[in-house]
């Protein structure tokens, strides 16, 4: 063999070696295409289920956490009124006492004396709860945010104009918050 045919031979072999890893790479890539679909479809189908199923999860969560907020809200509630109403109950049987004391009694400053001590006891009751009266509002502007204006009359003097000049009925706040507005009159 001369030098020219060795060469061609070793040229067919490489182009048959090339071939061959072509048609092996060519095959591993269709191979690799025809899986990765599949692969890629199944890994997608997973994630979706996962996800489902972490919403799933987090939606019932969420529903226990609603529920129970709520039921505790309630419970909350019921408690606060009815530490108020075991405060409150002294106070009945102190004016059911009055009550009966006064059906033999004749002097009235007695009366009145006994039912003042038990508007004191109320008073503080309330007091220990939070709740406050608005007081000394004659003389000082009107305030609609803590004042519902019954009336308006003739101001007695000018300095009245504009401002509180009766309180048919006490306002009352509870912490910041305002439970009860005072009645007023107003100057015009």
């Amino acid at each position: 063999m001369n030098n020219k045919e060795q060469v061609d031979q070793e040229m067919n072999l490489k182009d048959e070696n090339i071939n061959e890893e072509t048609v092996e790479n060519n095959s591993s890539e269709v191979d690799l295409e025809g899986k990765e679909p599949q692969s890629e479809a199944s890994k997608l189908e997973y994630e979706v289920a996962d996800l489902k199923d972490k919403y799933l999860r987090l939606y019932s969560d969420f529903e226990n956490y609603r529920k129970r907020t709520a039921k505790e809200r309630l419970d909350l509630i019921s408690t606060a009124s009815e530490e108020v109403i075991k405060d409150l109950i002294p106070v009945v049987d102190n004016f059911e006492r009055a009550f009966k004391a006064s059906e033999n009694e004749e002097d009235a400053s007695k009366v009145r004396e006994g039912n003042l001590l038990i508007f004191q006891i109320l008073m503080r009751v309330l007091d220990s709860k939070g709740l406050k009266p608005m007081s000394d509002l004659v003389g000082k502007p009107f305030d609609p945010e803590t004042q519902e204006a019954i009336t308006q009359i003739p101001a007695p003097s000018e300095e009245l104009k504009g401002k509180v000049v009766d309180v048919i009925e006490k306002g009352y706040v509870l912490g910041d918050k305002v439970v009860r507005y005072a009645k007023v009159v107003t100057g015009a």
